[in-house]
């Protein structure tokens, strides 16, 4: 006990002096934008890169990095899967009523399976009745392993997941329930549906259109360029890259303020394809909506559903962030007012009441 002990008091002291980020004091960009956002910042920070985009004029500040330094985005690589869906129902490919069964068909495990049943629409909407992650031991033990050794969890393969959404019970189907795995089988079926990978639609149908040359998903190691951009924990730890295979769908894009300041112009004024998962359709509670992964929160009331402050008045905000174990993102859009906010630290640790309070104020 007394080896277990010294042991003990050796790794508490470990974790107590472990650094905290802290702020990078190399301003880039508009210095009146810096100022205005650093007072925001409230959580750990290192990297910080910011846009501010207000009637299509761009404006960009950053503290450690600029509009050009890559960043994980986590879970707003969701919206681009709900554009990717959007766009294949304009397109004609699918239906947002076109069901697990119509796609997988004879691929389908078990015909008489309730998942057979849940269609594009609830499965695109975190209604569907699957869990926020894949159950069973063999995927637990990579994301406990990727939890203790700081590195990617989610090193499931398409077919994996494609696998592990059908041997995962549903609960509580047609109630908002935010899933990872959801949206990982979401981008998977479209791959299935148009016969090609998620991360050649995302790149012919998102990417290129828009232009955005700095956005890609690696979806694993091997397809990182040398010297690929890593985080921190919010307690200041290294961790590695996350590429999440065939969980890319719901959060294994990699971007720049740059780029996502041009995706969130192309939604405000429409000419991004699939702008229709923007529009919110399924409540769940009095101020908050969800479209296809976007988010609206009704500006009375509480602070967009994210950490509970008080907005009292101002414009409906649809938004969606993301996190990975080393990155924090957040995209957030006015879209009455034609303003959007982009914000993107190299620390895992949440910021969104910064970007609200930017996007609501003024500059």
């Amino acid at each position: 006990m007394a080896g277990g002990l010294a042991a003990a008091v050796v790794l508490v002291c470990g974790l107590g002096m472990m650094p905290w980020p802290r702020l990078s004091a190399d301003i880039t960009g508009d210095a009146v934008l810096a100022e205005r956002i650093r007072p925001l910042l409230k959580n750990p920070a290192n990297q910080v890169a910011v846009a501010y985009i207000d009637g299509g004029r761009v404006r960009y500040a950053g503290f450690g990095a600029d509009e050009h330094t890559e960043f994980e985005i986590g879970s707003v690589s969701k919206t681009f899967t709900a554009s990717l869906l959007a766009d294949a129902v304009a397109r004609g490919e699918v239906t947002l009523e076109t069901t697990v069964a119509d796609i997988l068909g004879d691929e389908l495990k078990d015909p008489h399976a309730e998942i057979g049943t849940v269609t594009l629409a609830e499965l695109a909407s975190h209604r569907s009745g699957l869990p926020r992650l894949a159950m069973g031991s063999g995927a637990w033990k990579p994301l406990l392993a990727g939890q203790f050794l700081h590195r990617d969890p989610y090193t499931a393969s398409p077919a994996e997941v494609l696998e592990q959404a059908q041997d995962t019970a549903l609960h509580d189907r047609g109630t908002i329930a935010y899933s990872n795995l959801g949206y990982a089988f979401l981008g998977q079926l479209l791959a299935q549906a148009t016969g090609q990978s998620w991360e050649s639609l995302l790149e012919d149908r998102l990417i290129t259109p828009l232009q955005l040359s700095a956005t890609h998903a690696p979806v694993t190691a091997a397809n990182l360029p040398d010297g690929a951009p890593t985080g921190r924990s919010a307690s200041g730890l290294r961790e590695g890259a996350w590429t999440a295979n065939g969980t890319a769908p719901a959060g294994g894009i990699r971007s720049t303020a740059a780029d996502l300041a041009a995706y969130a112009q192309a939604q405000l004024d429409g000419t991004a394809p699939g702008t229709a998962s923007l529009d919110p359709q399924w409540k769940d509670d009095d101020s908050t909506s969800y479209g296809l992964a976007w988010v609206t929160s009704s500006g009375s009331g509480e602070d967009a559903g994210v950490s509970g402050g008080d907005s009292s008045a101002g414009p409906d905000i649809t938004w969606h962030n993301g996190q990975t174990g080393g990155f924090w993102s957040m995209v957030a859009l006015d879209r009455a007012g034609g303003r959007a906010v982009v914000l993107l630290s190299n620390v895992s640790s949440g910021q969104e009441d910064a970007a609200l309070e930017l996007l609501r104020g003024a500059l």
